[in-house]
């Protein structure tokens, strides 16, 4: 069989065991869900008995992540990897209570590095149950996503560089997927990235602008609702949290 070949059946079979484990998390959600809506039914019928008020309906379901452990030990992988091509992702995501569907597109010749490593932390189910840990609503329209930690330091366990195709305008239009940085630094990207809700002006450092590696095709609607509900308490994560479920590559 051909390397080729191996590489797309082992590709298949990673993406078939995420699908299985994404089902396992929606059914655990679900009955989670259940379990809460029963329990604020039960005290609804207590209170509405004693001072005879109409309970208030079970709140929906939360996207919380799975964990926030670190995910290290991967590998940086060849740039050859993006293959000089464009590709489609599927990022499902549980945002406003729901699982919703992100269609992003990846330029494997503009950023070939970004590309490989997103594509190769995709198919190894790196960002599977990893949440957004960070919404900036003013000036700079963008929601943060990639670090398992939450914290906005976790990475892979590698960093590469140099940055690739970052716009010259310090303007990176609406739907824009970028890579995301430590200030200063052109070699320290890793797994975070962010998405453009709104046309944001970010100037460049010492270092350069943001590598530009896709955009989002599908799907922006999601992330301006989640920008719409505004942050949560410490003026970073969003208030309403998303979680990534998945994410499938072709």
């Amino acid at each position: 069989m051909s390397t080729s070949k191996q590489r797309q059946r082992a590709q298949q079979a990673k993406q078939e065991q995420r699908q299985a484990a994404r089902r396992a998390r929606r059914r655990r959600r679900t009955a989670l869900v259940a379990a809460v809506a029963a329990l604020a039914l039960v005290g609804a019928f207590v209170v509405a008995a004693l001072v005879n008020t109409t309970p208030e309906p079970a709140a929906a379901g939360q996207c919380e992540p799975e964990s926030t452990a670190a995910r290290e030990g991967h590998e940086l992988p060849d740039p050859e990897v993006a293959e000089d091509r464009t590709w489609t992702v599927t990022m499902t995501v549980c945002a406003g209570g729901k699982e919703q569907a992100i269609e992003l597109e990846l330029d494997g010749k503009a950023a070939p590095q970004a590309v490989a490593s997103f594509v190769t932390l995709a198919q190894d189910g790196y960002f599977d149950g990893t949440g957004c840990h960070r919404l900036t609503t003013s000036g700079i329209f963008v929601l943060q996503c990639g670090d398992p930690t939450m914290q906005g330091t976790g990475g892979p366990g590698y960093e590469f560089g140099p940055i690739e195709n970052a716009p010259q305008d310090d303007v990176y239009p609406v739907g824009t997927l970028a890579m995301a940085r430590q200030g200063g630094n052109g070699e320290s990207m890793g797994s975070q990235f962010f998405l453009v809700y709104e046309e944001s002006q970010i100037p460049s450092d010492e270092a350069g602008g943001y590598t530009v590696f896709g955009k989002i095709t599908t799907g922006l609607d999601v992330v301006q609702a989640v920008a719409d509900g505004g942050l949560a308490a410490d003026g970073v994560a969003p208030a309403s949290p998303v979680t990534i479920e998945g994410v499938e590559t072709q």
